[in-house]
């Protein structure tokens, strides 16, 4: 497993095997990533992950391995020097090649022939020295085997799957794939002018080379397909590929010589470059796959870690025109104080009437801040909210409505607000969004969010496993306050899980408030392991020990007593002392567990401990001339938010129901590689309009750089 994990990551032998180890014994990527840096070699998430990703890989190719071993033993065909191919096997691709004579098969035409006693009429044919073949094939007609024709065709059925199962000659047609082949798409005819198919319309006619194909393409292409508009085919050049088999087969120009180039053609035909080409665009789905995968994950980690208003009450709005807007109020700790609805908009136009009472609310409920959704009739409410004259300064928010009507109609929902309607659940969850984007995200399916390409057309449980992957890695990041955190939040926290978040939950409603880390120990189920592994990550507000509300984990606590003691100082005399700090000897306190890495971490959780890294919500204001597509004009200049991330380019909101796209190449003027690296999620920025498509609802748009 080393080896193999060392191959595929260029990690020294020791961080591996040490990573290993903490991984076998229920370690999680967060908490050795943070709390066990001598171990690894001061890894991070990603390389910590990369291992995982590859110990998974090798335990799947050692238990192939042996059930291979096992079919083959009881077949009886198990030689030695086989027994070794299979073992020094490095991936599932070689390990299949090996065992694809052996497998066992449904009824095939080569096992129909075989059964007419025609196998050793194929390796006749095969030594290619035989001179009559028609006489010797007449020898082999029996009551299933009418003529010479026939037994001819049957022997070559035998040798087409003999060629098929050559290893050498499936890797080189592998790598003409991998090389040369195309990707070409026409249209079912009876489906050219199907509405839905014009979205589809680029791919009506499309040819190019396989491996160049971007992964957005390439998905877009397979879900034309499935939904029944375009053919696919995979294509290479079939005559060189044909030339290629022959020469490494043919060495005559007899009658035999004739017979094996017809059995290469069948088996090129029939088996070899059927099965090759599905598995060339099975493993380009799979590469196009992780990018969009990659692409999600990126997207979502800058969504969850978007900048948190705080602790403020929010005065929430859901926007609607007939059934009105939704208005909650919510105290500083996200808790429901009032709800109702106001009718500002077409049919009511009810416009006094809602602003007075949006006045009343924000008074009677000390509104810090407004929460607008982003949705139908945002716009219309964002005008209205600032024609009023409010008597301190108010903060006006449009916020992300992804995702709300699904946690709204949730069990996570209706068990914290079992008395009210989705309607009210939706307009919290705005208000809160804003508050604070991780607390409330992580109870909405991430897929559900909108900030992927094609994620429901890519691999389920690959997608799921990286967004989980994702979101415990932001949660553990921020740290969760014990006290205050839902049972979603807590269970992403490194060690806890549903089961525990639970307990916790429901202890902390029991018992009140937890006044220590060492208190959380007391959750029934929340042994040694679970402490050890979630500890670090778990805040108590106003603990006796300052240390509870730190990054610093108790399995530290007697370091930093003792450097306290060392210079004569309470522990609570070094928190943000950036001077006393800085006079610490590192050197004296390193042991053979604990080295600098996790020295440097604790010195700089004191001189800032708890600190959010997340930036600070900020006002943005749309521009207010710009209320349909129809109002865009080619040149304007307008402010805008990025609101999703793909491989081909960034779409931003400008305020209407179409968000414009920034096309990768309008980016910068040089080379994109990555458009991560020019834009972020939810980032404020100006915008050049290139072009306005108002019939097919486009906005093509170039980042100014001004």
């Amino acid at each position: 497993m080393l080896n193999y994990i060392k191959l595929h990551t260029n990690l020294s032998e020791k961080s591996i095997k040490n990573t290993i180890e903490l991984l076998n014994q229920d370690c999680t990527i967060p908490f050795i990533s943070r709390y066990r840096k001598e171990a690894t070699g001061n890894l991070d998430e990603v390389q910590i992950g990369d291992i995982v990703n590859y110990k998974e890989q090798y335990e799947t190719l050692e238990k192939r391995k042996l059930s291979i071993l096992k079919s083959l033993e009881e077949q009886d065909v198990l030689t030695e020097n086989l027994k070794q191919k299979v073992k020094l096997a490095t991936d599932l691709t070689t390990l299949e090649d090996l065992y694809l004579p052996f497998k066992k098969k449904r009824k095939t035409k080569a096992e129909t022939a075989r059964k007419n006693g025609l196998e050793p009429l194929a390796k006749i044919i095969m030594s290619q020295n035989a001179s009559d073949i028609e006489s010797i094939a007449y020898k082999y007609i029996n009551n299933e085997v009418k003529s010479i024709e026939g037994a001819l065709e049957g022997a070559r059925h035998i040798i087409a799957e003999w060629i098929n199962e050559r290893t050498d000659i499936r890797n080189n047609i592998r790598k003409q794939l991998e090389r040369y082949a195309q990707i070409t798409t026409t249209v079912i005819s009876t489906k050219k002018e199907d509405e839905k198919a014009q979205k589809y319309r680029d791919y009506f006619d499309w040819s190019e080379s396989l491996n160049r194909c971007p992964s957005h393409r390439l998905l877009a292409i397979l879900r034309a397909e499935k939904e029944g508009f375009i053919r696919i085919k995979i294509e290479i050049d079939h005559d060189k590929a044909l030339y290629n088999i022959e020469n490494r087969i043919i060495r005559s120009d007899g009658e035999p010589a004739k017979q094996i180039k017809l059995a290469i053609q069948d088996s090129y035909k029939r088996l070899l470059f059927p099965a090759l080409s599905n598995e060339i665009l099975n493993l380009t789905k799979e590469k196009a796959d992780d990018n969009a995968i990659q692409v999600f994950a990126k997207n979502l980690k800058q969504l969850l870690l978007g900048a948190p208003l705080g602790e403020k009450n929010i005065l929430a709005i859901d926007p609607g025109f007939r059934t009105g807007c939704k208005l909650v109020c919510l105290n500083a700790q996200g808790a429901l104080e009032h709800n109702e609805t106001i009718y500002p908009h077409a049919p009511q136009n009810d416009n006094i009437g809602a602003i007075k009472k949006i006045s009343s609310l924000i008074d009677a409920y000390k509104i810090e801040a407004i929460a607008i959704g982003n949705g139908t009739a945002s716009r219309e409410t964002e005008r209205l909210i600032r024609k009023i004259r409010f008597n301190k300064d108010i903060q006006v928010f449009v916020v992300s409505e992804a995702g709300a009507s699904i946690y709204s109609a949730s069990k996570i929902a209706r068990d914290e607000f079992p008395n009210y309607d989705v309607t009210v659940r939706g307009a919290v969850s705005i208000g809160r969004r804003l508050a604070d984007p991780l607390a409330e995200l992580v109870k909405i399916d991430p897929k559900s969010i909108g900030v992927g390409q094609y994620q429901h057309d890519v691999d389920q449980n690959k997608l799921k496993s990286s967004l989980d992957t994702v979101v415990e890695s932001c949660v553990n990041t921020i740290g969760v306050n014990v006290n205050t955190a839902s049972e979603s939040l807590l269970s992403y926290v490194s060690g806890i899980g549903t089961k525990l978040a639970e307990n916790i939950v429901a202890y902390r409603d029991k018992n009140g408030p937890f006044k220590s880390r060492s208190d959380i120990k007391k959750v029934p189920r929340l042994g040694d392991k679970a402490f050890e592994q979630s500890a670090g990550f778990l805040r108590i507000k106003n603990a006796k020990n300052p240390l509870d509300d730190s990054a610093v984990h108790p399995e530290s606590y007697g370091i930093v007593k003792q450097m306290a003691k060392d210079i004569k100082k309470d522990v609570k005399d070094l928190i943000g002392n950036k001077l006393t700090l800085e006079k610490i000897d590192l050197q004296k306190y390193t042991s053979t567990t604990v080295g600098l890495p996790t020295l440097t971490d604790i010195i700089s959780e004191l001189e800032k401990p708890g600190l959010d890294p997340r930036e600070k919500a900020k006002v943005f204001t749309f521009n207010q001339d710009i209320k349909t597509i129809n109002d865009v004009k080619e040149g304007q200049l307008l402010p805008g938010i990025v609101n999703n991330i793909t491989n081909f380019g960034c779409f931003v909101d400008i305020g209407i129901k179409e968000s414009g796209l920034i096309h990768v190449s309008n980016l910068s003027d040089n080379f994109v590689k990555d458009v991560n690296e020019h834009v972020s999620l939810h980032q404020q920025l100006i915008v050049k309009v290139l072009e306005v498509d108002v019939a097919r609802k486009r906005i093509q748009l170039k980042l100014h750089k001004g």
